[in-house]
Formats: C-alpha cells, sequence, structure tokens
C-alpha cells in the first residue's frame, strides 16, 4: 500500500516524487484501450465507440439459453449481432454465466446449485458442464473471458443472492467450469464472480475470497492449475477511497496464499440523486450528478494507481427507465442524453490510455495519480476533504507543453509559475453531515507532452 508521506512541504514532496519518474517516448497504442470497460455497452453501440470503451461485459444465463430442458438452445438474434458489432469496434467481449434452470437444480431456480456438480465434467449428468462447454464453444475465436456467476458473497437469506450454494458449491462451479471451457478452447480465461466484499464486513465474515482460497487449497490438484482461475473481480460503489484501499487488499490477500493473479474491478459507479428526470429521493448516499463524473475519473485513476488490470463503470446505457424512486447508474440516460459523468469517461479513454506505469501520492488532504503514457504523462489530482488546497506540482523533465482539464471536458493551457512548478488550487470536497466525503473534490487532470524521439 502507497502510505501517505509526512506533511513536509507540498513543493518539496511532489517535486522527490516526480523528479525521480524519467518519461518514457514511445507511441500511443491505438485506441479503444482495452483496460477501460463499460457494462452493457452493446446496448448502445454507437455510444460506445464515440466514447472509445475498450470492453464490455455481457450476461448469457443458462435459465434463458436452456429454460425447459436439455434439448434447448435458444441464442437471441440480438445477441450474435451485438458480438460482432462490439468486436468490428475493438471492443472486446467478456461474458458472465449464470443462472440455473428450474430444470437442472434441486434448489430454487436461477440461483440454485446446478444437479450433478460433482459429477466428472465429461458426466452428461454434470449439466453445468455441459452448458459451460457449449457456450464457450460456440463463441471460440470470439471470446475468451468467461465470467462464473456473480456476487456468490451475498448470502442466500439476504436481499440481491444470486447463488444459494455454500462455498465449496461455488469453487466446484469454478473448477467444473474451468475444466469443461478449456475442453472446448484452450485459450479460455476463467474469471471468478465479482465480489461486493461489503457483505462480509457487514456481516462480520471472513472474506468470500479468502474462504474460496481455503476451499481451494484443500484441492490437491488446485495449485497446479492455478486453482483454476485466471482473474479476480471486485464491485466497488459510491466511496471513492474505498477503490484504492479494497484493491490493495485484496492485492495482499492473494499474495499471503502466493499467488499473482490480476485484479479487476468490473462494475464501479455512484449513482445519483438529483437528476431531474430520475431523482433518487432517499439514496444510500448523497451524490449529484456532477459528485458520479467526478467519481468516474477519481475511481479509473485510483484502480490503475493499486494495480487493477481493467476497470469498468456500471453501466453505460439505461435501457430500462428505473422505477419512481429509485436509483439509476447509466452514463446514459433511456432517452440516449449524457448525463455529465459521460464526459468524465471520456477524459479517462482519452487521457489515460496507453498507461505504462501508475503511481499514487497520497496525503492526508489530497491525491496526486500520476499515469505515464509513453509520450506524454496525465496527472489527476483532487482534495479528498472538505477544504480546498493549492499545490505546487513539479513539471515533468522533459515536458514539452501542458494543459489543464476539468472533469467534464473543459481544457486550460497551463504555464509554469517558474522553470520548474505549476500551482492548482484543488476544489473542496462535498460533505454532508453524517455521509462523510463520499466522493472527493472536483479533479483537476494535468496533461504533459513529450518531444518524440
Amino acid at each position: 500500500m502507497t502510505k501517505p508521506l509526512h506533511p513536509i512541504s507540498l513543493a518539496l514532496s511532489l517535486s522527490l516524487l516526480f523528479h525521480s519518474a524519467s518519461p518514457i517516448f514511445a507511441a500511443q497504442p491505438p485506441l479503444p484501450d482495452a483496460r477501460f470497460g463499460a457494462v452493457e455497452a452493446y446496448m448502445a453501440p454507437e455510444r460506445a465507440a464515440e466514447l472509445r470503451v475498450g470492453w464490455d461485459r455481457m450476461i448469457i444465463r443458462w435459465d434463458q439459453r436452456q429454460p425447459d430442458g436439455p434439448d434447448q438452445w435458444l441464442v437471441p438474434e440480438a445477441e450474435l449481432e451485438r458480438v460482432n458489432t462490439a468486436l468490428a469496434a475493438g471492443r472486446e467481449i467478456v461474458v458472465l454465466l449464470m443462472g440455473t434452470p428450474a430444470w437442472a437444480t434441486d434448489g430454487h431456480p436461477g440461483g440454485g446449485v446446478p444437479r450433478g456438480l460433482y459429477l466428472p465434467v465429461d458426466d452428461p449428468g454434470n449439466l453445468w458442464a455441459g452448458f459451460v462447454r457449449r457456450s464457450v464453444g460456440e463463441y471460440a475465436g470470439r471470446i475468451r473471458r468467461w465470467i462464473i456467476w456473480n456476487e456468490p458473497d451475498i448470502a442466500p437469506e439476504d436481499f440481491g443472492a444470486q447463488f444459494e450454494g455454500s462455498v465449496q458449491d461455488y469453487y466446484q462451479l469454478v473448477k467444473t467450469a474451468s475444466l469443461s471451457a478449456r475442453q472446448a478452447n484452450p485459450q479460455a480465461l476463467i474469471h471468478l464472480a465479482g465480489l461486493t466484499h461489503w457483505h462480509d464486513v457487514v456481516h462480520n465474515r471472513p472474506l468470500y475470497l479468502e474462504r474460496f482460497l481455503a476451499v481451494a487449497r484443500q484441492d490437491p490438484t488446485a495449485r497446479a492449475q492455478r486453482y483454476y482461475f485466471d482473474v479476480v473481480t471486485l464491485h466497488i460503489y459510491f466511496r471513492a477511497e474505498t477503490v484504492y484501499e479494497l484493491i490493495t487488499a485484496y492485492r495482499a490477500l492473494l499474495r499471503r496464499y502466493g499467488l499473482r493473479h490480476p485484479l479487476w474491478l468490473n462494475e464501479t459507479n455512484a449513482p445519483p440523486m438529483d437528476d431531474p428526470q430520475y431523482p433518487w429521493p432517499y439514496p444510500l448516499f448523497p451524490v449529484t450528478m456532477d459528485q458520479q463524473a467526478r467519481f468516474v475519473i477519481q475511481a479509473a485513476a485510483l484502480a490503475l494507481a493499486a494495480g487493477a488490470e481493467r476497470v469498468a463503470v456500471y453501466k453505460l446505457f439505461d435501457e430500462i427507465a428505473p422505477a419512481p424512486g429509485a436509483d439509476s447508474y447509466g452514463l446514459f440516460r433511456p432517452d440516449g442524453s449524457a448525463r455529465p459523468a459521460a464526459e468524465a469517461y471520456r477524459m479517462i479513454t482519452s487521457h489515460f490510455a496507453g498507461v505504462r506505469r501508475a503511481a499514487a501520492f497520497i496525503q492526508p488532504a489530497y491525491y496526486v495519480i500520476r499515469l505515464d503514457r509513453g509520450s506524454s504523462v496525465t496527472r489527476v489530482l483532487w482534495a479528498r476533504r472538505g477544504q480546498a488546497v493549492t499545490v505546487s506540482l513539479r513539471a515533468s523533465p522533459g515536458a514539452q507543453a501542458a494543459m489543464l482539464y476539468n472533469h467534464l471536458g473543459q481544457a486550460f493551457p497551463l504555464e509554469r509559475v517558474s522553470a520548474n512548478y505549476y500551482t492548482l488550487t484543488l476544489p473542496a470536497a462535498e460533505c454532508p453531515q453524517g455521509a462523510g466525503c463520499v466522493v472527493g473534490g472536483a479533479p483537476w487532470l494535468v496533461v504533459e507532452t513529450f518531444q518524440r524521439h
């Protein structure tokens, strides 16, 4: 974890951090950058292309493929078109598999443990293996990544539960999916289900990932197979600072088990309460549309600095209007109009793309995230508390020019106040009494470019 530095002087400490980092002279990769995604971007492909979305998550439900029995295989025509459109635009599709049909479980439809789960994967009675094998084989060569279920850390008795099996059952679900998927496509990659984290914290349980790894460790075949998964997945909402904290904590947990698996932030957002078209009068946390836009930038910057391999906002487009008084997440509303967060997302795909190295400089009053991008450097700065902060930011050695952007995409020339420094005032965060500073203050993006060699 990056620890806060002692408060010497802002100018001195910033100088120490950034003077040591030498610029990288390399061509920018072509956009879109695969690291930045938006869930269900296929619902609005033109918007996705405009914002340069790099990857998309699509759900394939078993209970929709085979609702009435194993002889069915119902593939919506729109699904094939959506996949082809996304791939043609350079967006990787990642599929989430879930949803047990009633005929395939002795439990509840949708979340019940599949019948025959503990049989060998080649046994026809292992219904889950058959579904995974057919799904992966159908898209071999086009889709490589497969997420196994969703949020199993929500206990069956809790609201929002989606899997009613034990941790042992979920491990077997993953193991079976891994073995059967690679029969259909040896290049398939298996992602663990997105974890909410807070359901374990609230109920005073060990973290689900830790319980999962403890079960996996008992399997003598697991270590040789990297525990039968390739990527850990998190879902983090509302409080921007927890993005860095949780990703760092989960990476440390993996290291304790001797693992170096990548970690993805598959869902993140802070739905607003003040959209006049879709007001949310009783929010879990009070967040405005402008704060949602700030959150999108802060979360992506913190995720990269914490070591996440990819990050995605949930979600690009609200295809269906929320019920009156309910929360609404989309960067775009059902009528296609954009929330401010859409422009914030554009700042990410424009000025975070091509990042080679990311570093966090954390002070009690503010953040600075440095993103080395080859021929340019982007630094993202924002206040953490309810007071504005003025910082002196050392210019990167070799920088030829600098531009300043706010979180809504407005650009301003940035001049040095001396030979080596810029001075910026970071606006205060709004911190309602009792809610704390859910989202930091409005961020600035300082983008420096270097002469190509």
